[in-house]
């Protein structure tokens, strides 16, 4: 069988050639296999060509490997934000966000929901309680939560946290010893939660929610992409 050439990039070059003696031709009789990782990779079978057919036979070959080279064989892996469950407004029991960019969503169990919701209309002028967390491992301070916690929430709307302030997003992860306090005044807290649909008839409650917190001795920590959507 003859030898392969492997096109790599904009170089070519016969396998069994060195590249000080890239004089030598090659003529395309097959293009592409797929490799290990499923991608696909160039090659060429060859026989030695005269230089004149080089010339013009080089440049048709090239073209046409870069026309059909695996652009399109590999899918580009997902952003984190597609990684997330798609915003909805119909009790699909979903939440998950971006933690400093990290997708973060439910996982787990400690023997209870690792995400639960509720909303009492009768208390305080609207409560809602949005709790959950996320086993990093099995040891007992493997895990984060999230919780989210707001009264005087009446009707679908927007509403702005602030430090010490009605409506608000605590952060914990146990591994690193750290809170971020609902109402501390030593924990920064900015940011919106946004109630897409509160609709008691039909028992379905579903926002967005985005939050910078920070406390002494921890990192910042960034919360983008919210969102939940849950049966009461």
């Amino acid at each position: 069988m003859p030898p392969e050439l492997y096109y790599s990039g904009l170089w070519l070059s016969c396998s069994t050639t060195p590249p000080r003696y890239y004089h030598t031709a090659c003529q395309l009789l097959h293009v592409f296999t797929p490799d290990r990782a499923g991608v696909a990779v160039g090659f060429l079978l060859f026989h030695p060509l005269s230089m004149p057919a080089m010339k013009s036979k080089f440049f048709l070959y090239a073209a046409l490997l870069l026309l059909t080279q695996c652009s399109k064989c590999k899918q580009d892996d997902p952003t984190p934000e597609e990684q997330l469950p798609p915003i909805t407004q119909t009790g699909a029991n979903t939440f998950g966000c971006l933690v400093n960019g990290q997708v973060w969503m439910p996982k787990g169990s400690d023997g209870t929901s690792n995400f639960s919701v509720s909303y009492d209309a009768t208390y305080a002028q609207g409560t809602l309680s949005v709790a959950t967390y996320r086993r990093l491992g099995s040891g007992p301070n493997e895990v984060q939560t999230i919780s989210i916690v707001s009264d005087s929430m009446r009707a679908a709307g927007r509403y702005t946290i602030r430090s010490m302030g009605r409506h608000g997003v605590q952060f914990t992860d146990r591994s690193k010893g750290c809170t971020y306090y609902l109402r501390d005044q030593i924990t920064y807290s900015r940011g919106v939660i946004i109630i897409k649909r509160l609709d008691l008839q039909a028992g379905i409650i579903s926002g967005q929610f985005e939050v910078t917190l920070a406390t002494p001795g921890c990192d910042t920590i960034r919360i983008t992409q919210g969102r939940f959507d849950k049966k009461l």
